[in-house]
């Protein structure tokens, strides 16, 4: 996630890196002129007057435990599941914590940028790289950071059709082109407006094919997995029954 930042800023901000990932480290370094590798994670600390801190979950307090923080850091958590209070306790006597949920995407600026709370250091930074959307409170945070765990399932079903297409005597190379086709065609369709119940509503024809796959799987329980539970709205304020279970200068640590 730090190379996709880091690509997305493209210069516009100096930028230190860790060098605890010493092959990207170094790859962003030579691409970019503005970017350079501090000799240790305490060196990033020093240079920088934002941190972001981009580590596995597991290794975040190993990482933080070893650092010396100032009160003036903003400190711009994109690790998944710390909560707010937990990396606040963790890098103190800094105390202007943010969680964020940047996506792949920054890499193009084209990013949703998901964080909590209103920040303006974090969201001047997240907004180079894409949008900015706030949730009103941590927990709804969480739900946000629970939808990104749907995107390999989303591929692999796609992975599915295409291997479906092949057992049915199609060339693996032209059912994957297909696919990959149809879906990046049908993305598009996303930024046209309309909720997404509207939408898959114009993709269906009353008694088409699509309807009767869809009905289908509703019947056998498939959607279950995702959407909120059996009599509740869409809009209802509960989790899924799936993802719901899964619960001045710059300064990148544990890039």
């Amino acid at each position: 996630m730090t190379a996709a930042i880091v690509a997305g800023l493209d210069g516009s901000v100096p930028v230190v890196v860790s060098p605890r990932s010493k092959e990207i480290s170094a790859e962003l370094a030579a691409r970019y002129p503005d970017v350079r590798v501090a000799g240790s994670n305490q060196d990033v600390l020093d240079a920088a007057d934002t941190v972001v801190l981009a580590v596995r979950p597991p290794v975040l307090r190993e990482v933080v435990d070893e650092l010396t923080f100032r009160p003036e850091h903003v400190v711009i958590s994109a690790v998944a599941g710390v909560r707010v209070e937990q990396v606040r306790e963790w890098v103190a006597p800094a105390s202007r914590v943010v969680r964020s949920i940047p996506l792949p995407q920054a890499a193009q600026r084209q990013s949703l940028t998901a964080m909590y709370p209103e920040d303006s250091v974090a969201r001047e930074l997240f907004e180079r790289v894409g949008g900015v959307v706030v949730p009103r409170d941590e927990p709804s945070l969480e739900a946000f950071s629970a939808a990104t765990s749907t995107f390999a399932t989303h591929l692999d079903y796609l992975a599915t059709i295409a291997g479906w297409m092949t057992s049915q005597g199609v060339e693996a190379e032209a059912a994957s082109a297909y696919v990959t086709h149809v879906f990046a065609q049908v993305g598009k369709s996303l930024a046209g407006g309309g909720s997404l119940e509207e939408l898959t509503t114009r993709h269906m024809t009353p008694g088409g094919i699509n309807e009767q796959l869809l009905t289908e799987l509703r019947r056998n329980g498939m959607p279950d997995l995702v959407p909120p539970r059996p009599g509740r709205g869409a809009g209802s304020p509960t989790r899924c029954r799936g993802i719901g279970r899964l619960a001045g200068s710059l300064g990148f640590g544990g890039s």
